[in-house]
């Protein structure tokens, strides 16, 4: 069975909450699932690795006590976020653990990898890629991803630097499997966007990080409702990866967001030590404006749901300066 046809009657809305380092826990998770969206989290977010497989069992019991109780509204299933990249050194039993649980979805990262494609598919399981570019998007589907989440300009973390019309339209110029967007969505219109364009999802992350559940301090929390998109800064050089990162965060750290070319990677001030980079700094995507309160996930869920409501209705009507309608999204 396929992914999207796994997927019927599962969904609210086409949505995927992204997996959040360090802040995507079993909390987030089921209440993203159990209100009819993708819940996903890293797997390095348990620590240690035992914890992995006691989430990993507290999810599932979760999601199937809600079942039970909603058969009439059945949860959305989860994933889970592997970093395929040869510098994990728990990648192998994070896999093993996945593949004991048969977690439904899994999101690769950090380069493709065919034997973890085939472990996942050996219990039915599915799995989508991110990337940024066609190079990788190729590389991943070529070695046995199912799908693949296109991280385009705007997304929060780890973003690419196209924009999501180009990298979606070149995509589907050659792969008409699951796509999700991931991109400065943090409305319901947005996400109906997003399938306008060609997406099956829409692939959300930084509105997540200021919901009750979400594993975030406050102050982070408190930053990306008062933020905007000009708060939003692109640079390499906090990882060494380009990303986006809240500009009241680098000003916190003792770093002056409007002269980085004075910062040298050697001269950030981390020290040996790494985890503060991720402690110190918050990433988000260029969507902040969009978020006005920490809320439950629910509630969240409940806005964009309405949000894509009212979208789906004005533009089901047709555009006020187009004769006729939209076609194929009309219909649907």
């Amino acid at each position: 069975m396929s992914l999207l046809e796994s997927l019927k009657g599962r969904l609210r809305l086409p949505l995927i909450g992204s997996p959040l380092f360090i802040i995507s826990v079993p909390d987030l998770v089921v209440a993203q699932c159990t209100s009819g969206v993708i819940g996903s989290m890293p797997s390095l977010n348990a620590r240690p690795v035992e914890q992995l497989d006691a989430w990993l069992s507290e999810i599932t019991e979760r999601l199937a006590a809600h079942d039970a109780a909603h058969p009439d509204r059945p949860s959305a299933p989860f994933a889970i976020n592997l970093i395929v990249h040869r510098s994990n050194d728990r990648l192998e039993q994070d896999l093993a653990l996945c593949v004991k649980h048969k977690v439904p979805l899994i999101i690769t990262s950090l380069g493709a990898r065919p034997e973890v494609n085939q472990a996942i598919h050996s219990y039915g399981g599915h799995v989508i890629h991110d990337v940024i570019n066609q190079r990788f998007a190729h590389s991943a589907i070529d070695k046995g991803a199912d799908g693949l989440v296109l991280v385009a300009a705007g997304a929060g973390g780890h973003a690419g630097a196209q924009s999501p019309f180009a990298l979606l339209q070149e995509t589907r110029a050659w792969f008409d499997g699951p796509i999700a967007l991931s991109g400065a969505i943090a409305h319901g219109r947005s996400i109906l966007a997003a399938e306008a364009m060609g997406a099956d999802f829409a692939y959300m992350g930084s509105a997540f990080i200021a919901t009750q559940e979400a594993r975030a301090v406050e102050d982070y929390k408190q930053m990306i409702v008062a933020s905007a998109a000009d708060d939003i800064i692109y640079t390499n050089l906090i990882t060494g990866v380009h990303g986006n990162y809240l500009r009241p965060s680098l000003r916190a750290a003792g770093i002056d967001p409007d002269n980085l070319a004075a910062h040298e990677a050697s001269q950030m001030n981390f020290g040996t030590d790494r985890k503060r980079k991720w402690k110190d700094i918050w990433g988000a995507g260029q969507s902040v404006g969009g978020v006005q309160a920490v809320v439950p996930a629910a509630a969240l869920v409940d806005r964009l749901a309405a949000e894509y409501a009212t979208a789906r209705q004005r533009l089901g009507a047709g555009s006020p300066l187009v004769n006729g309608n939209w076609g194929r999204l009309a219909a649907a």
